[in-house]
């Protein structure tokens, strides 16, 4: 397992360039971000090039996977979102469904599973990973779409493709339904990437009714290898955050 830093929440408010510069003094060699379009993608590629910092993952853009009628811009989205994920040597795109619509759930089901099937031809090509995110509604996401893993990766099941998978963001399964490991341990052929923060308030992982360490640790045992992102907004300074985080997770 490896610790990417989000930079967009971690460091709000300081520029890109810069919050990457601390990350890689904190001495982690990973981030990624909410947005792309307003990143110098060009100064991020050269500091990636110089000093080894991995790009673990950002999302597309947002358009609703969840809407039929807007499914061809979603995949004119991603495309470009593709485009700037390989500039950069980026393995992982997040993607968020859309909020529900005031029609037939089962009629935005299929269009999420037949939109992704129609996303998996980019996918394969670049070799990049779409990471499908589900989001608690109770507190942060009122009126999205997707927040229960077991839907989630019903979905994924009917996509079948290795290049189309979930995030699950560990912060926001707790809110919508707990009972973590169990669920990450059924799920984790289908798990793409991982997101974490306190519950409540969104704060560091010490800070939190989860014990990280024993979650950390059950992921490890799955023989997961990629990122986990710190996505939190922090209440202390953000080095010591970094650091509680590469305790618990080595």
């Amino acid at each position: 397992m490896k610790i990417s830093v989000c930079t967009d929440a971690v460091y709000m408010g300081k520029s890109l360039m810069e919050a990457v510069d601390e990350v890689k003094k904190a001495g982690i060699d990973a981030v990624e971000f909410w947005t792309w379009q307003d990143k110098d993608m060009d100064s991020l590629f050269l500091y990636k090039e110089k000093n080894g910092m991995q790009i673990a993952a950002f999302c597309t853009e947002l358009v609703s996977l969840v809407d039929k009628t807007v499914r061809q811009e979603y995949i004119e989205g991603l495309k470009r979102t593709i485009g700037a994920a390989k500039k950069v040597g980026c393995k992982c795109i997040i993607s968020q469904t859309g909020a529900a619509l005031p029609i037939d759930r089962r009629e935005q089901y299929n269009s999420l599973v037949d939109g992704l099937k129609a996303c998996v031809p980019y996918l394969e090509e670049s070799g990049i990973v779409l990471a499908v995110e589900p989001l608690n509604t109770r507190v942060d996401h009122e009126g999205y779409y997707l927040s229960r893993s077991d839907e989630a990766f019903a979905i994924m099941k009917e996509v079948n493709s290795p290049y189309v998978k979930i995030l699950f963001d560990i912060y926001h399964q707790q809110i919508t339904e707990g009972d973590l490991i169990r669920r990450i341990q059924e799920y984790i052929p289908y798990i793409g990437h991982f997101h974490a923060a306190g519950n409540p308030g969104r704060h560091e992982l010490y800070y939190s009714e989860i014990d990280y360490g024993k979650v950390f640790e059950a992921i490890k045992a799955t023989g997961y290898k990629g990122y986990i992102g710190l996505e939190y907004f922090p209440l202390d300074v953000q080095s010591k955050g970094m650091e509680f985080a590469k305790r618990i997770i080595s």
